[in-house]
């Protein structure tokens, strides 16, 4: 029996969020108030014993792990995968959101997945990214079998990847009650179960956007 407890958290709060600006695979520095959120994610889980730790390439993710596991950073391995990563919005990234809201592409971005072509800003679809997410969280399920991971991500790959995980598809995820903006250092919980190691475990999501320690 394969048994694995999932703690996907979003990264602290980062210049280009105050800014409002679109980050995706561009990255921006943790603010102060990212960086002490993170370490109160950290106090939130303290008494969890984190097997490892896994983040995305981008540095605002590695940084937010760091943060979280604080004086544990010695004793817990942290590994990047570019699954994790955000999804890539091509030549939108460091625009401001508020320029670009009002194409007819953005709005499809947000509001109609499976209509998002990516085909004026070069980005990344909505099918690409659930391909690499989900692929990357397989990859992490395979590794272990039994504990506490860490996984540090960003809003559109976790959003998507617990409606996933709740039995959406990436073409309908952001359909009302199938999933939610996630907050910055929220906690979600997600537990994986598997009788074998021939792929057809499960999983369970126990908590979405706990920010009772943030409070």
């Amino acid at each position: 029996m394969k048994a694995l407890t999932l703690y996907l958290i979003r990264h602290g709060q980062t210049e280009w969020n105050v800014q409002g600006l679109m980050q995706g695979w561009g990255d921006s520095p943790l603010t102060a108030q990212g960086i002490h959120a993170a370490r109160l994610t950290g106090r939130a889980l303290c008494a969890i014993p984190f097997a490892a730790a896994y983040s995305s390439c981008l540095p605002r993710t590695i940084a937010t792990a760091r943060h979280i596991l604080h004086e544990r950073a010695a004793h817990v391995p942290l590994f990047q995968h570019t699954g994790l990563n955000e999804q890539h919005f091509g030549n939108w990234e460091g625009r401001k959101v508020e320029d670009i809201r009002a194409t007819a592409e953005f709005q499809q971005l947000v509001n109609a997945p499976a209509a998002y072509r990516a085909e004026t800003n070069g980005g990344e679809t909505w099918a690409q990214l659930a391909t690499r997410a989900q692929a990357a969280i397989d990859d992490i399920v395979r590794v272990h079998e039994s504990g506490n991971l860490l996984i540090v991500s960003h809003g559109h790959t976790l959003r998507l990847l617990l409606a996933l995980m709740q039995g959406a598809t990436w073409q309908n995820h952001r359909e009302a009650g199938r999933s939610e903006t996630l907050h910055n250092t929220a906690i979600n919980i997600v537990r994986y179960r598997a009788e074998n190691d021939d792929g057809s475990g499960h999983f369970q999501v126990e908590r979405v956007n706990d920010m009772a320690h943030l409070a």
